[in-house]
């Protein structure tokens, strides 16, 4: 298994190939929480590699399974999603640091509160050619929640790079079906079928980015500060060379569907240190990211 520093050089060096509960609205629901089918039953989906076939094609999924599971228990479900010429693998993995950085550090953080998911691409990327990996999306929860207990209202996607920017695919199409997403260093490769929908949305983005830039995640971030209603503003970001970050939580949004921006002096990465280098384990994105999920706990 790699290090660390290998697995985060990878996901730099992938990256770099690509070309392009609360008051509700009545206009704009929350998830209403309800236990899957899943719940009570005798599980037969056990922690591993899993294969679909989705539309004629077989897909394949890295599941983990909490270890000390209870299908009396609903559990929080997040899909973390690949960058472009990663695999699901090394986002179960996390490198050789794996009690660190396994599924974006979503594993460690849950501390066996969620159960987790790695799904792989075709051809290592998030093309969603005719909406293909949002049926991928689809079909893997259904059948993880027909066998699962999982909290419906406590669904959520994250990824790095093409995997942020499958992340904000979802935040287009399946806000109904998913309580938030983070994306980080995203773009829009992914497609957004739909997009007029509120969801809880973190931004997390380098303001050096040269592959996916910066202001192509402050659209993907205005979109959803518009369907949440939020107060429309410009947040600060940290100065270049100051090797910070700077984040900022929207005022204004309808209850239950905050906007979070966090802008880092750095360029594509998933793992910012402050006053250090883009990417080291003593990032604090997953600390970031769990806070920002865990909030909508039920």
């Amino acid at each position: 298994m790699r290090c660390l520093t290998s697995l985060l050089g990878a996901l730099l060096l992938g990256a770099s190939s690509i070309l392009a509960a609360p008051a509700t609205s009545s206009s704009s629901p929350l998830i209403k929480r309800a236990n899957s089918a899943g719940c009570g039953k005798s599980p037969s989906l056990t922690s591993g590699v899993k294969t679909l076939t989705v539309n004629g094609k077989s897909r394949q999924y890295t599941l983990r399974v909490p270890s000390s599971y209870s299908n009396s228990k609903p559990y929080k479900l997040i899909f973390a999603f690949h960058w472009v010429g990663g695999t699901m693998n090394d986002v179960a993995s996390g490198g050789s640091d794996k009690e660190l950085w396994a599924y974006y550090g979503m594993q460690k953080k849950a501390q066996e509160s969620a159960i987790l998911v790695a799904p792989q691409g075709i051809s290592n990327g998030w093309g969603n050619s005719g909406g293909e990996d949002i049926a991928f999306v689809d079909a893997m929860r259904t059948a993880i929640e027909a066998d699962l207990c999982v909290d419906t209202a406590q669904r959520f996607a994250t990824g790095f790079s093409y995997g942020g920017s499958m992340s904000y695919s979802i935040a287009c199409s399946r806000a109904k079906d998913f309580r938030a997403v983070a994306v980080i260093s995203g773009g829009q490769l992914s497609g957004c079928a739909g997009g007029t929908d509120p969801i809880a949305y973190l931004g997390i983005h380098g303001i050096s980015d040269g592959t996916l830039n910066i202001a192509g995640g402050r659209t993907l971030r205005d979109k959803f500060v518009g369907n949440n209603g939020c107060t429309k503003m410009s947040p600060k970001e940290p100065a270049s060379g100051s090797k910070s970050h700077v984040q900022t939580d929207y005022s204004g949004c309808k209850e239950g569907y905050p906007v979070s921006w966090l802008a880092f002096d750095g360029g594509h990465a998933p793992a910012p240190v402050d006053g250090g280098s883009d990417s080291g384990a003593k990032s604090y994105t997953p600390d970031v990211i769990w806070k920002f999920f865990n909030q909508f706990s039920s």
